[in-house]
């Protein structure tokens, strides 16, 4: 018997979720990359501001409409509304095929690079299998647990958060607190001119670490009282997720000079516990580091599934995809594709700054429409109850989406800069879901479905 979602996660379920799943991998490994891609403190630190906002501004949009339709399937839900069932379609499309196992693959692939640093080898000494097997075997577990149903799923969700904000916490009292600083670093004197290259991979960074926000708005189904509690987990989420971004870099930059993180190819956090605790401190901010990529694995893994679910609950795809447990209540065939696509994903790939770079801009042009839908749903449901609407409308939005749109040129121009078209291959993949959606439609011979409720 196929049942529908169950109602389970409560607000510091959904909060966990969504700390859970922003803060994974690129506040612990992207600020070396930062410190040498874009070589200027003050530049870094804008970057982590400014995306910082237009994420919040993001939220703020998504949380009206999380909790206009509170329903699975988050911006899925919003696309199909606002422009109807083929760009619903295509979100859905990306989804299952490439943002959501490429994200998954990327961050089990850095759990595998952490894991093998805690034991002092590196990954090209490492057997060729090693890596795939590790990672894979992550994915698997987590597909497991949340296949249990959603509760136990947020339940190590909030395990797993309590840990990595811990541990980011630490990080910061013990660079402020005990390390031989200063505020002068801010100021360095090998900071050099920024490109628009270089600005264009900072933005890849940032985004990547500051990507997760929309996660929570997918288990809308599972949430109790979503018209409620919906805008309290995505705002109040958010504002901690900045906070501790934005602080935690200031203190990585306070602790350490910009050419001692260019040339720190263990990690910025190992380098700075080092410093004060020697390897014993390094090790177990590794271990910390850990706990924070596989919550996000996690995270990724119990919410993005709901994607395929609605779609399939909607008539746009096959329908064993909208079937649930008839025990756990879980999305069950859904959330195995996803897992045997991220497996695919690392067998094939295995490099975390490819597979972040092209998840980035497919899954932020995506968002670009999804936000949009505020405005759409605004002239097409102006009646519709809107338990939370968005402050400062329009213009929360709009610099959203002038933020996102300045952040994915600049981003594109880099690639293109240094010869890397994967994301147009992403881009190329999206747009091909359109002639699919009308092939299926054809397929099947059944009219456009109708927009949900």
């Amino acid at each position: 018997m196929n049942g529908e979602l169950r109602r389970v996660i409560g607000f510091w379920g959904g909060t966990a979720l969504i700390i859970g799943i922003t803060i994974g991998s690129g506040i612990f490994r992207k600020p070396s990359t930062l410190a040498n891609e874009v070589g200027h403190p003050g530049v870094i630190l804008g970057l982590w501001v400014v995306f910082g906002l237009v994420s919040l501004f993001g939220a703020l949009a998504l949380a009206e409409l999380s909790s206009m339709l509170p329903r699975t399937g988050g911006a899925y839900v919003f696309l199909h509304a606002a422009y109807g069932p083929s760009f619903a379609f295509v979100f859905g499309w990306l989804y299952l095929l490439v943002t959501a196992p490429a994200g998954v693959a990327a961050l089990t692939t850095f759990f595998v690079e952490l894991l093998l640093r805690l034991y002092g080898a590196r990954l090209g000494d490492a057997p060729a299998w090693l890596m795939p097997f590790t990672a894979g075997s992550a994915i698997v577990w987590f597909s497991v647990v949340n296949l249990l149903g959603a509760r136990q799923g947020s339940a190590v969700q909030g395990i797993l958060t309590a840990v990595k904000v811990a541990a980011l916490s630490a990080l910061i009292v013990a660079a402020f607190a005990f390390s031989p600083g200063s505020f002068e670093h801010l100021a360095s004197p090998a900071a050099r001119t920024v490109t628009v290259a270089a600005l264009g991979a900072g933005a890849a960074a940032v985004i990547w670490t500051y990507d997760g926000w929309i996660a929570v708005s997918m288990i809308a189904g599972e949430i109790v009282a979503p018209e409620k509690l919906m805008k309290r987990i995505i705002v109040f989420g958010m504002l901690v997720i900045v906070v501790l971004y934005v602080v935690g870099n200031v203190a990585y930059f306070y602790a350490l000079p910009l050419e001692v993180m260019q040339g720190e190819k263990g990690g910025v956090p190992q380098r700075i516990m080092g410093d004060l605790l020697g390897r014993p401190g390094a090790m177990a901010i590794s271990a910390c580091i850990m706990c924070s990529v596989l919550g996000a694995a996690g995270a990724n893994i119990l919410a993005k599934p709901r994607v395929a679910y609605a779609m399939a609950r909607d008539g746009l795809t096959f329908g064993f995809l909208g079937r649930t447990h008839p025990r756990w209540g879980t999305p069950y065939a859904a959330i195995l594709i996803q897992g045997a696509v991220a497996v695919v994903l690392v067998l094939w790939l295995r490099d975390f700054d490819k597979l972040t770079n092209y998840f980035v801009v497919v899954e932020w042009f995506a968002l670009l429409f999804a936000v949009g839908a505020v405005f759409v749903l605004r002239r097409k449901m102006p009646d519709a109850p809107r338990p939370y609407r968005t402050p400062g409308y329009p213009w929360v939005p709009i610099l959203f989406e002038a933020g996102a749109v300045a952040g994915l040129a600049a981003i594109l121009w880099g690639e293109v800069k240094a010869g890397n078209w994967s994301p147009f291959i992403g881009l190329g993949i999206a747009f091909a879901g359109f002639p699919v959606y009308y092939l299926w439609r054809s397929f099947k011979r059944i009219p456009a479905p109708a927009p949900p409720p």
